[in-house]
């Protein structure tokens, strides 16, 4: 099976431009190829994990990774799913991002010499002349076609910016100014991006008459067609100090059933011959394959260390001994957050991030969704001091979730 083969087979790639093309470069280790990534927060998220997967795929094989982050598009911020303006970030917060960005992917791409790259578009979209982009850039693009494209339908009802409105001209010139500097020869992106990679495909064509290739990632869509990636609480961050190692163990040996099967597949390296045989899997060895993915995914992005502890942890609680709290996510309480020395077990829920308002704390315990220290709590009035706190307490919520509370 080439390596294309294998990327059909895991039902990574959506859109291609050139499917003949593209097939002979990847398996020929002839691309170098590129991933945007914008720098709107100090980490990477589960919504990154395909591309930094595919990266690696193809890095395994001989061809050449281009890491973009975002410097320079990032001041605009991409419309792409957004019903709203993203905020402005100041060039220093967006510095810091990238720093982290870097960090987190070595985990992933090997940047050694000659290896991988890892570049800033701020290189040479902050230089760029207003006048000149109208007349050697803006000439080659269509305000019509660019109004058809999905990013920008979604955002014209309720108006878009001419900020936002250039940002397929600025990725579309990512990939124009990739192509020169370093022969990047093919752009790959979310499903969601499709458009603003064929505007850097064209432009190459017009401007240098020469052709490059885009090929999109699936996106990582849960059964219910809902992207993944996202809990009550927020994002699944691939930082261990936003999201713990046992937290996004959790995330994934809590999948549906019907989506475990997919994730192993497509964000695993675990062979296809191996998957296969567990697509006949039923009921309690769907669990073991949750497990199995937990643990892959959690041992790409934190470590095996951590992800043996993660799964030690997580198999203590399932097998009820919930005193394993060692590596249970917890929460640390001072003098302030009490009350005339105790707090209220709606408060700690919301401080513990267990619930998001004291109204959800409420319908939880109503409902008898919550234990403390395996006692079900009565009633939303009860409250604890600071003497049970000093030594800790274990609140379950629902069937699955442990979290430890400490004064």
């Amino acid at each position: 099976m080439t390596l294309y083969e294998e990327l059909v087979a895991r039902g990574l790639i959506a859109q291609v431009t050139n499917e003949e093309e593209i097939s002979r470069l990847i398996n020929e280790g002839k691309a170098t190829f590129y991933i945007g990534f914008d720098p709107t927060a100090d980490s990477l998220h589960v919504g990154h994990f395909m591309a930094l997967c595919l990266m690696k795929r193809l890095q395994m094989g001989g061809n050449k990774p281009i890491a973009l982050i975002g410097g320079g598009t990032a001041m605009i911020g991409d419309p792409s799913g957004r019903t709203d303006m993203r905020q402005m970030m100041t060039k220093e917060t967006i510095q810091h991002n990238c720093d982290c960005f870097k960090k987190q992917m070595s985990r992933f791409i090997d940047f050694s010499e000659g290896k991988a790259l890892m570049v800033n578009n701020a290189d040479w979209l902050l230089d760029l002349n207003y006048i000149e982009v109208l007349r050697e850039v803006g000439a080659h693009f269509s305000v019509n076609r660019m109004l058809t494209a999905e990013c920008y339908k979604q955002r014209m009802e309720k108006g878009l910016s001419f900020l936002e409105f250039n940002y397929m001209i600025m990725q579309s010139y990512d990939f124009y100014a990739l192509f020169q500097k370093y022969g990047c020869n093919l752009q790959f992106g979310g499903d969601d991006q499709w458009s603003n990679m064929l505007g850097g495909t064209e432009l190459i064509r017009r401007k240098l008459g020469k052709d490059a290739h885009a090929m999109t990632i699936t996106l990582l869509l849960n059964s219910e067609g809902k992207k993944m990636g996202k809990t009550q609480s927020g994002a699944v961050w691939l930082d261990p100090n936003k999201t713990s190692p046992f937290d996004f163990f959790q995330y994934w040996r809590n999948v549906a059933d019907a989506d475990v099967l997919k994730c192993i597949r497509m964000l695993t390296f675990l062979p296809l011959e191996q998957i296969d045989e567990m697509s006949t899997w039923q009921d309690q060895r769907l669990n073991e394959a949750k497990e199995i993915l937990a643990y892959e995914m959690t041992s790409m992005v934190h470590g095996k260390e951590e992800a043996e502890k993660a799964q030690n942890a997580a198999r203590a609680l399932f097998s009820g001994n919930a005193m394993d709290t060692e590596h249970m996510p917890s929460t640390q309480l001072t003098e302030a957050d009490l009350t005339d020395g105790a707090i209220g077990i709606l408060t700690l829920m919301v401080k513990a991030g267990l619930a998001a308002s004291n109204g959800e704390a409420r319908r939880l315990v109503t409902q008898g969704g919550v234990l403390v220290d395996g006692e079900k709590v009565a009633a939303p009035t009860v409250s604890f001091t600071a003497e049970q706190l000093a030594n800790g307490i274990v609140i379950k919520k629902g069937k699955k979730v442990y979290h430890k509370v400490v004064l």
